[in-house]
């Protein structure tokens, strides 16, 4: 794990909720110091799965991933060099299939291992995770399924459990999107 108080944190969004077909369309990252990345990332050319309902949740278009995402490779290679050791997630099942989708895709391995927020909680802690993770919302104000935007919540959820209600930041500037 990072050396600072608080672990890095991995969102993403995808082109649906079916774990066949489905493939990341943005990936948002929050690190230890709170600093954010996020990536929309231009379809691979095998992916063509698609949902309208997905697209109302997320509020992205197709056509917006094709004009301004980043490709594939790319957003492979600029989470390899910025995270390394566990990194974590609140939907393990679909989170790692996308980390792999995007990955397999460029033929590369992720540099880092993602893991399950659950594995840092104590089953107290997991008892409040809801109710605390919508007071995050509520205080920071933020839409919600937006890759960074959710890293960042996971994050803050994540240190009010943890007693540091002091650290709880403001969004730190987007270094990528």
């Amino acid at each position: 794990m990072n050396t600072d108080q608080s672990p890095a944190f991995i969102d993403f969004e995808a082109s649906s909720l079916d774990l066949i077909a489905s493939y990341p369309i943005e990936v948002g990252v929050c690190l230890s110091d709170g600093t954010l990345h996020s990536w929309l990332v231009r379809p691979h050319v095998i992916w063509k799965d698609w949902s309208d309902s997905a697209e109302r949740v997320h509020g992205i278009s197709r056509a917006a991933l094709e004009q301004d995402g980043t490709p594939v490779r790319e957003v492979a290679q600029q989470l390899n060099q910025l995270l390394s050791g566990p990194v974590f997630c609140d939907a393990w099942s679909f989170d790692s299939f996308w980390l792999h989708r995007l990955y397999r895709a460029v033929n590369l391995r992720p540099s880092f291992q993602l893991e399950s927020i659950s594995t840092l909680l104590t089953p107290q802690q997991v008892q409040h995770w809801s109710a605390t993770r919508q007071e995050v919302i509520q205080q920071l104000a933020l839409p919600v399924h937006r890759a960074a935007n959710d890293a960042l919540i996971l994050r803050e959820t994540w240190r009010r459990l943890n007693g540091d209600v002091e650290g709880q930041t403001r969004p730190a500037p987007l270094a990528n999107r």
